[in-house]
């Protein structure tokens, strides 16, 4: 399975990686991230963490040569505190995480995460998982699809798809995403069907995020990762849009600079105490080579924190 990982040499840079240090892959994927930091570990340690089964297994193919420098662990990221806790590991050294769905992901068919394949509407990252996009699809009332497709994919024409939905679902259950994607199509305008994007990729992202509840697993461990950093230790975070990027630039933000006074005090006097401090005043994004290269890269933002 082909993976490209995004700004490979940024995270590399940005984690400065120490032989005996110990590191977190939260989002395992294919390992490409993962294989840059094993490979400058000599007596460290890489916890290397996705829900996704198939993932973890060709991760730990990938990652053979390391032996016991890494371990694979298949798991949620927003559980990262006790998937630490549970191999007595109290913090590290830094952190990784790769709010991307994996090429492999994207391309294998029977997952139905994408409208250019024809497959049952699932988009689980982890097959266990207890919600599909099928039940969402076909059990969710009109105005929460309204909702998903909003919040989640900012879809202008919203309210006319989770109508066209709730319609075509009467007669019989929608179960495929071709089936989906003639829905979203007949359902917008002629002019939105010839717009660049593809007129079903903020549906169908919304619907993913909504599966997998992304972005509550994102405040989950933005929420617990500050305290599992050694001082001097590095986060670093890809985002690929701007519902995941606010939420990392918040709380950066927020562990960096959240005084609750008045700007017009002289001193401080909430006892807030940064725990972060920001590398660089804009996220990192690909250089135009990485884009010609891998154009799923275009929207990628590395934002990197430092622990205090």
């Amino acid at each position: 399975m082909k993976h490209t990982p995004v700004l490979l040499r940024e995270c590399s840079e940005a984690l400065a990686v120490r032989p005996d240090g110990v590191y977190v892959d939260g989002t395992l994927g294919y390992a490409g991230h993962a294989r840059e930091i094993a490979k400058r570990l000599r007596t460290g340690r890489l916890i290397a963490i996705d829900r996704d089964e198939s993932a973890i297994e060709a991760a730990r193919a990938e990652l053979h040569e390391f032996g016991n420098l890494v371990e694979c662990v298949r798991g949620n990221f927003r559980d990262i505190k006790e998937i630490l806790g549970e191999r007595g590991i109290d913090n590290v050294d830094g952190m990784l995480f790769d709010f991307g769905v994996s090429s492999a992901q994207l391309d294998n068919a029977k997952r139905g995460f994408s409208y250019m394949h024809d497959a049952p509407l699932d988009m689980r990252m982890d097959n266990a998982g207890p919600l599909t996009a099928f039940e969402i699809v076909n059990g969710w009332s009109a105005d929460e699809l309204r909702r998903v497709f909003s919040d989640y994919g900012e879809e202008r024409y919203s309210r006319r798809i989770a109508e066209a939905i709730a319609a075509k679902r009467g007669g019989k259950p929608i179960a495929t995403t071709y089936e989906l994607n003639s829905v979203i199509l007949a359902a917008i305008p002629a002019a939105a069907r010839r717009e660049k994007q593809h007129p079903s990729k903020r549906c169908f992202q919304a619907l993913r995020i909504a599966v997998n509840d992304e972005l509550g697993a994102i405040d989950d461990m933005l929420e617990a990762a500050p305290d599992l950093l050694k001082r001097g230790g590095r986060l670093c975070v890809i985002s690929f849009h701007s519902l995941e990027d606010k939420r990392v630039k918040a709380a950066f933000l927020s562990g960096a600079d959240g005084c609750k006074c008045p700007k017009d005090f002289p001193v401080c006097v909430c006892g807030f105490t940064p725990k972060l401090k920001l590398i660089g005043k804009r996220p990192v994004t690909p250089a135009q080579d990485e884009i010609e290269r891998n154009p799923r890269a275009r929207s990628a933002k590395l934002r990197v924190a430092e622990r205090l």
